[in-house]
This record gives C-alpha cells, structure tokens and sequence, in this order.
C-alpha cells in the first residue's frame, strides 16, 4: 500500500505548475504536507497561482533555458533544503497537420517536450546523486505509447520521454535514484481545450486524477502508471494487436479525425495562441 504519509516534509518541484495537471498536483500534495516549489513560463499565472495556495516557492521558469532551470533549483534548495522530487511536467500540444506546423512550432514542442525534460532530469540527478536518495518523475503521455493523426510531433516528444525515462531508470539502477513516467490520457486542462477522446470509448480525464496517480507515484514508486486505467488497458492492448488491426479500429473509434477535422478550433484558439508565443 502506498505510504501516504512518507510525503510530508519532501521537497517537490513542478514544472508547469501554474495551470492544469501540474497545479492540481501541487495542491494535492501540499495538502499530504510536502513543501511546494512550481515554476512556469507564465510568471504571471505562476505567481498568481503560487500565492493563491500559498506555495513555498514559486515563480517564473523556462524550462529551455539552462541558467533559468538551474536557478530556479538553487534558489529552492537554497529556501527549502535538498529537493526530494522534480516533476518535469511543462509540455505544449499545438494540434494539426504536420505539413501545416510551422518550423518554429515543431522546435518549440521539441524545445520543451524533449529538452526541457532532459535538461530537469540532469539538473535533478546532479543536485540527487551525491545524497543517494531523490526522484525524477517525468510526464509523458498515452500518446507515447501510439500515433494518433494530428500530434505527430507532440507523439514524438512523448514516445522520446519514455525512451528516455526508462534508460534512465537503468542508467541510475542501485543509486538510490528512482525513476518514473506518467503516461495520462487526454485531460481536461487547457491543453486539451477544443479537442475530444481520440476514442470513442474514452471520455477524457479530470486533471485531479492526474494528480492522484503522481501522488501514489510518489508514496509508492513504480516505473510506470497509466492514467485513467482503463485508457492504459486501450492503449497496451492497441499495442499488441498487428497494425493493420489495430490502425483500423483506431479509424473506426474516430481517431483519425479527434485532433484534426473534429478539433473546436474557436475553444482551442485562446490556448493555441498562447504556446505559439
């Protein structure tokens, strides 16, 4: 069983933490008693954020930029005490087709996706590995364990988060260190505005349940959770079926057209607008 209350005391970081998946998980585990540090490229929604639930740290973070991400973990550590956990969560999903993505888009989601979680990941592992004991906790996605039509560069970022992840886990095998990817399903968080299931099965996930599984993650730690459940079950199973199969019952499920013809183009224009700056 999960030890809840290991929690309490631990220093946590989150990035994107100002909004969605990463805000509710702050919440979540301040309320277990952890000390909360959020960073956000949005300085004002972070502070905003961070002052309004009362954070022990909290502020303006790009996670691109070397000097950015390694003050910000100075600055925590210097607040707080050694960091116990680093939630690399900040990620972009612009939607459409790759034809359509312009050149700066496709950097940017690579940018931030990719490098910004390897980036956390080796600032956390250097500040971890000479006390033997910490966690990277890196958050992935379902759509990284798949293709779905319309993410073709966010699936890329995701299938490299896990790739990444895993060797890691092994890279770092008796350090002290442990290692874990978050694959959630859509959720209901600005990211995912304007967009539906790419399943029909499928409704998409409250970021609150997110949250719950990188809790348990922490009190418990695995290697992997898949978020919802019954999403993970879809996607291990789509994985084992031959292509051909598995390619038609995603068409004939509507994913083909959830991130491309059927996308709400007016409610994702206010996010869309945003990761492009």
């Amino acid at each position: 069983m999960p030890d809840f209350g290991s929690i309490a005391g631990k220093v946590v970081v989150i990035t994107g933490g100002a909004r969605g998946i990463g805000l509710a998980t702050a919440k979540a585990l301040q309320a277990l008693g952890a000390k909360l540090a959020i960073g956000d490229i949005d300085e004002a929604t972070v502070k905003e954020s961070g002052a309004a639930h009362d954070f022990a740290v909290f502020g303006k973070l790009d996670v691109t930029d070397q000097q950015s991400f390694a003050g910000f973990l100075d600055d925590v550590e210097h607040r707080l005490g050694p960091i116990d956990v680093l939630i690399n969560n900040a990620g972009i999903m612009p939607t459409g087709r790759l034809v359509d993505e312009p050149d700066q888009i496709t950097r940017r989601i690579l940018d931030i996706n990719v490098y910004g979680v390897i980036l956390g990941s080796k600032l956390g592992i250097a500040r971890m590995l000479p006390r033997g004991r910490g966690q990277v906790i890196n958050i992935a996605s379902l759509a990284g364990e798949t293709h779905i039509p319309g993410l073709a560069t966010y699936n890329a970022s995701k299938h490299a988060v896990l790739g990444f992840t895993d060797t890691l886990r092994e890279e770092y095998r008796g350090t002290g260190l442990r290692f874990s990817s978050v694959l959630p399903t859509l959720t209901k968080t600005e990211l995912g505005s304007g967009v539906s299931s790419p399943t029909r099965l499928l409704k998409p996930a409250e970021p609150e349940e997110i949250a719950d599984a990188i809790v348990k993650l922490i009190a418990q730690p695995r290697s992997k959770v898949r978020v919802t459940a019954m999403a993970g079950v879809i996607s291990q199973l789509f994985g084992l079926l031959p292509e051909s199969v598995s390619d038609a019952l995603g068409r004939a499920l509507g994913a083909q057209s959830a991130f491309l013809d059927d996308v709400d183009s007016d409610a994702r224009k206010a996010y869309e607008s945003r990761v492009r700056d």
